[in-house]
Order: C-alpha cells, then sequence, then structure tokens
C-alpha cells in the first residue's frame, strides 16, 4: 500500500508548501472516485502532464452519502484512497468532509485547479480563489461513456 501518499490535511498543506517553495507546480482535482475506471485514468494522466505535483481531494464516505444517496459509496474511503494511491499520476491525497473541497483548496492554493469537461468554471469549487491568488483552472475533457454513473447504470442493466 503507498501509505506515503495520504496525508492528512494539516500534513498535505505543509509538504504542498515545501514543494511550492522549491518551484514545483501543484495540480490538485478532487472527486468521490467511487469506482475507479477509465475515464478515471485517462482525466488523471493528463492532468499529471501539465503539473509537478498532482494532489488528488477525495471526498470521505459521508460526504458520498450526502452527494449521490444512502447506496453510495460503493467502496469505503480507505478503498478508495488506496486504489488511488497506487496510480503513478496520483502524489498525495487527502480526505476531505465537506461537500465541496473548498477549505482544502483555500488551505493549499494549488496553481492548477483541475476538473472534468462535465463542469462550467463558474462551478468550480475553489476556483475563484485559484484565480485570485495567479493560478488556473483547467477544464479537462470528458471522456464520452467513461463515468461513475455510465459505470453503474450499465450493472443495473446487466442484472
Amino acid at each position: 500500500m503507498m501509505t506515503e501518499k495520504i496525508m492528512t490535511q494539516a500534513e498535505l498543506a505543509d509538504t504542498v508548501k515545501k514543494e511550492k517553495v522549491s518551484g514545483k507546480i501543484v495540480g490538485f482535482t478532487n472527486g468521490c472516485f467511487d469506482i475507479l475506471h477509465l475515464g478515471h485514468v485517462r482525466y488523471l494522466s493528463a492532468a499529471k502532464r501539465e503539473c509537478d505535483l498532482l494532489v488528488i481531494g477525495v471526498n470521505s464516505d459521508a460526504s458520498v452519502r450526502r452527494l449521490k444517496g444512502a447506496g453510495r459509496p460503493v467502496n469505503s474511503q480507505e478503498v478508495r484512497l488506496e486504489v488511488l494511491s497506487a496510480l503513478e499520476c496520483v502524489d498525495f491525497l487527502a480526505l476531505f468532509e465537506e461537500d465541496t473541497p473548498e477549505d482544502l483548496i483555500r488551505l493549499l492554493t494549488p496553481d492548477i485547479l483541475f476538473k472534468g469537461g462535465d463542469w462550467k468554471e463558474n462551478e468550480i469549487a475553489g476556483a475563484a480563489h485559484v484565480k485570485a491568488h495567479g493560478g488556473k483552472v483547467r477544464i479537462i475533457p470528458y471522456l464520452e461513456g467513461h463515468s461513475t454513473t455510465d459505470v453503474i447504470e450499465r450493472m443495473k442493466r446487466s442484472s
């Protein structure tokens, strides 16, 4: 298990601060990552190509339930963190309990805030903060047919 990639928010803030001082470009994204699939892998790989360090905020189990309903998450936060930590393109991860990672983004102030193509910039939590501090928001195109909702719907139809 790649537990050295999984940090508390405070540990992550200290690490990111040191890396930024050394001139590294820090990218951030977030999500439930409930069932990891090709869309996630391509999205995270594309984000990593644009930064030196890719940091991921992962919704806690309670947060996922509030956002997605009682049947979610499919995988626990511990499983989701471990699976994400195994990806080479992921440098660091932290859980957040809120529905959005606004507080975590304010704590880290990444250079680039990434979100998938199904988002509009004015809907992205933390976008205004990142831009106000000289960073940029990058929307990575959606990979048609490869979302967690698509996967779950296909599973429901086949059962």
